[in-house]
């Protein structure tokens, strides 16, 4: 389909979704969130695609919210318009046993099957920032810069944050980043690993597509889906409850044909070719 402010493409298994509006360093609308939700649920729906790469065009990965509707919001109020763009509205619709909370906006990322990764290309900032934290991985461009933002603008952890961003940084470090608003570089980010990777800006996005590539084409699409859910589950359940489903999960993957290829393809020294099932 036809997108105003995303780009979206699809190139050895990687689905790429690109915010598009790089003079106004990508700050998220309306239409951009409806759309990056599209090509999300378009990417996860593909069987031509087992990676997600989100990313910013031009300097900018995302600048935050537009600041021209907040400017709106600060002089006529909270009207029913800016409660129903806050607070209405989940993420991809429930399919199978989806948990409620993979189900709110932005949350939705956590539910998809397939590997998310945010390619940091420059600022992220505010919601921008909410967004790469529900992205699986994190990659920074060496150029890139992370702010919440929230407290200086007189705003709160939005969206979520204050669960996510603890789960990443640990408790200390999230509220550094929340309560000083503070901007920190890719070095710092990776120190508290709020980035998982830190590339040279020239060759950022190449390093970025090697490893989406490794995942597309050497790893089971299915195991993918398995442990990302296991991961994002567990974060609910006590380590007995975690064991267990393990246990039923370990037992359905070594009936499945990516277990049998796998095991193929390393005594046939070959590479893999996997089927997601």
């Amino acid at each position: 389909m036809a997108y105003e402010q995303i780009l979206y493409t699809v190139a050895n298994r990687v689905g790429t979704i690109t915010l598009n509006r790089p003079d106004k360093l990508n700050a998220w609308t309306a239409t951009m969130e409806r759309e990056v939700r599209s090509a999300v649920e378009e990417a996860e729906t593909d069987d031509g695609v087992r990676v997600m790469v989100l990313t910013g065009a031009g300097r900018g990965f995302c600048a935050g919210a537009d600041i021209s509707l907040l400017g709106a919001v600060a002089q006529q109020g909270v009207t029913e318009h800016v409660k129903e763009r806050a607070l209405g509205g989940t993420g991809a619709e429930a399919k199978g046993q989806v948990r409620e909370d993979f189900r709110k906006k932005y949350s939705y990322f956590l539910a998809t099957k397939k590997p998310v990764i945010a390619a940091i290309n420059g600022p992220v900032v505010g919601l921008g920032l909410v967004i790469a934290l529900y992205c699986d991985l994190r990659f920074a461009s060496d150029a890139a810069q992370f702010s919440t933002v929230f407290a200086r603008r007189g705003l709160i952890a939005e969206y979520g944050m204050a669960w996510m961003l603890p789960r990443i940084v640990g408790h200390s470090n999230a509220l550094d980043l929340l309560f000083s608003g503070r901007t920190v570089n890719a070095a710092e980010a990776l120190r508290m690993r709020l980035a998982n990777r830190v590339f040279p800006h020239e060759t950022f996005l190449d390093q970025v597509y090697e490893y989406a590539r490794e995942l597309a084409s050497k790893v089971s699409p299915r195991s993918l889906a398995v442990i990302k859910q296991q991961v994002y589950e567990a974060m609910f359940q006590s380590l007995g409850e975690a064991f267990e489903a393990s246990e039923r999960e370990m037992l359905a993957s070594l009936d499945s044909l990516d277990f049998k290829e796998g095991v193929a393809h390393y005594i046939e020294k070959r590479s893999p070719a996997f089927v997601g099932k």
